[in-house]
């Protein structure tokens, strides 16, 4: 099978060509950073990823966790793995030093966060939920939860999870069932949540379930939601652990991929007691409280999916490279596969799109690390406006564009793809959820064009539209780009059109709903082209360089071979929405 390899070169590339990782450290917030010690952090957080999870990632898939008497049994050799993962400070890294963090930019972890999910996603999925309870209760919850739950939760000590979706509700949080029940200063829950990603599991003393429930009396729908703190274990007021609380999982789900993460049904209450809660910011203001957590997911989930890719791609890379079967064309006699012009296409998409997306997220995440810190609050909002407009292309393109490149490293395996022994497989069936986890594509589309474009009137698209058409300019003039310009230059003119139809159309929510997923496709092709294009102009300036030399080939590859995509998503977006809509309820019947 083969190893994993961290891609450290390529996500510092990305950090100080497009992030401008230089200038983000010159932020008072992060003054004691540089680039040479966050190159120095990766290279140490891809040695662990290497070494200590992506050994275990088989592991976990063959094995899976278990449920044994009301408690969840993780994947044999994943505890160790924690304690030396806490150990290495590896869960602080962008948390808040007044709580023991690091401080370091949100990029950053998110860039580890990339390692540790191309390693071992399972595995991974456990302190990434830590990191949006930790970003949650530090914005809404009350001082004294606080000073109980955080320093353990920035450690590592504890981990955290997330707690909506319900039977009977899905997506639609409005119909959540789960009651607290007021008692003195606390809250007892009653109710069953299910799909918990690492709901239980001995890998801590405690758990912190950040719970979305309706107090008795509270109106009906999301506005009568609020979020409580639920942890497994009680405890004092100096965290000392006290007795177990009526919170349990109840079954562990049988899943398609990621069998290493335990998703476990979890009851509360189920002992009649109730399972003790606190609340977390203002009551029947749950669901603004959780988006906090939310958010902070859906990127990491998007990073999920440029892991999953850039693994897959480092697989095929070497099978293609090592398999010898036929003769190529130009070729005496059998050869490696790699040598084949299809199986070459293949390899480039593989790599374009987890090039364009690693980009994408990274840039999303260090918009929202300017937004936060940037001490001018009018350039603090327009960089927040501009991080909160991307997590939907972050999120949905890059979790679509990752079941195409784990599917094609499948195909490159040819039928060796298809045997479980390669870990192709595996690698497909695990990035499957990425695309539903924390709302669906669907619901990241609609996010987008409603809430994202509709809300401003499209003023922020546009601004990053006339950003691109500013680069274009800058790449025209350069001989080893120039040709590839036009690809991007079209694939803009059709954003700017498909964007005015869309603000034109915003009270109509047949109709943009209609539009969202291929609006988004398109969106999410044409910006990462972009980005994809301003790391060949980077790479421009380096002469004699293999490594960038790539960079340059893999741009005129996107812009020749995967831009054309942006018309065909965009160019659906027209007054014809009005048949297809009315042709789609007639042919569904």
């Amino acid at each position: 099978m083969t190893s994993y390899s961290a891609p450290v070169r390529d996500i510092m590339f990305v950090l100080e060509k497009l992030v401008d990782i230089e200038s983000l450290c010159r932020l008072p917030r992060f003054s004691e950073a540089d680039t040479a010690m966050i190159e120095s952090i990766l290279e140490e957080a891809g040695k662990f990823a290497v070494g200590e999870l992506a050994p275990l990632n088989s592991v976990g898939d063959h094995i899976g966790a278990k449920l044994v008497s009301r408690q969840v049994r993780e994947t044999s050799g994943f505890a160790d793995a924690y304690r030396k993962f806490i150990g290495g400070g590896w869960t602080s890294i962008a948390c808040n030093p007044d709580y023991g963090g690091m401080g370091l930019p949100e990029c950053v972890g998110a860039a580890t966060m990339e390692m540790w999910s191309a390693a071992n996603v399972s595995f991974a999925l456990c302190p990434m939920l830590g990191q949006g309870a930790i970003e949650a209760l530090e914005s809404h919850a009350a001082q004294s939860l606080k000073d109980i739950y955080l320093g353990r939760l920035v450690s590592g000590e504890w981990t955290g999870t997330m707690n909506l979706t319900e039977p009977q509700a899905g997506s639609d949080l409005a119909a959540i069932k789960t009651r607290a029940v007021r008692d003195g200063d606390e809250f007892r829950l009653f109710g069953s949540k299910i799909f918990i990603t690492w709901g239980d599991h001995t890998m801590t003393d405690n758990i912190v379930h950040l719970v979305l429930a309706r107090i008795e009396g509270a109106p009906a729908g999301v506005q009568g939601l609020s979020l409580f703190l639920v942890p497994k274990y009680l405890v004092d007021a100096n965290g000392r652990l006290l007795q177990r609380n009526d919170v349990y999982p109840m079954s562990v789900e049988h899943k398609m991929g990621i069998h290493g993460s335990p998703t476990c049904v979890m009851n509360y209450g189920d002992d009649g007691a109730g399972a003790i809660g606190y609340l977390v910011g203002d009551e029947n203001a749950g669901l603004a409280c959780m988006f906090t957590m939310m958010n902070h997911a859906r990127l990491n989930v998007g990073i999920e999916g440029v892991a999953l890719a850039d693994r897959a791609y480092q697989k095929a890379l070497q099978y293609a490279r090592e398999r010898v079967q036929g003769k190529a064309p130009g070729r005496n006699g059998n050869g490696p596969i790699i040598e084949h012009p299809d199986v070459r296409r293949m390899l480039m998409i593989m790599r374009s799109l987890t090039e364009a997306s690693r980009a994408l997220c990274l840039v999303t995440s260090a918009c929202l690390d300017r937004g936060r810190h940037t001490e001018d609050a009018s350039t603090a909002s327009q960089w927040t406006a501009r991080g909160e407009l991307l997590v939907p292309l972050a999120k949905g393109w890059s979790t679509e564009v990752s079941q195409e490149v784990t599917s094609l490293g499948v195909q490159v395996h040819g039928g060796m793809g298809f045997i479980e022994e390669t870990g192709a497989a595996q690698l497909m069936r695990d990035a499957r959820i990425t695309t539903i986890y924390e709302g669906t594509t669907g619901i990241q589309a609609n996010d987008f064009i409603g809430r994202k474009v509709g809300r401003d009137g499209g003023a922020e698209i546009r601004r990053l539209i006339e950003d691109m058409w500013e680069d274009f300019r800058t790449f025209e003039s350069v001989p080893e780009l120039a040709g590839s310009a036009p690809h991007l230059i079209a694939a803009v003119d059709e954003l700017s059109r498909a964007t005015a139809w869309v603000v034109d159309h915003a009270d109509d929510r047949v109709l943009a709903g209609a539009a969202a997923f291929n609006y988004l496709m398109g969106a999410g092709t044409c910006v990462a082209g972009w980005l994809v294009m301003k790391a060949a102009f980077a790479a421009t300036t380096v002469a004699n360089d293999a490594f960038m030399a790539g960079k340059i080939e893999t741009a005129k590859f996107y812009c020749a071979q995967i831009l054309p995509r942006v018309p065909a998503y965009l160019g659906t977006i027209d007054d014809e929405l009005v048949d297809f809509d009315k042709g789609s309820d007639i042919a569904l019947r």
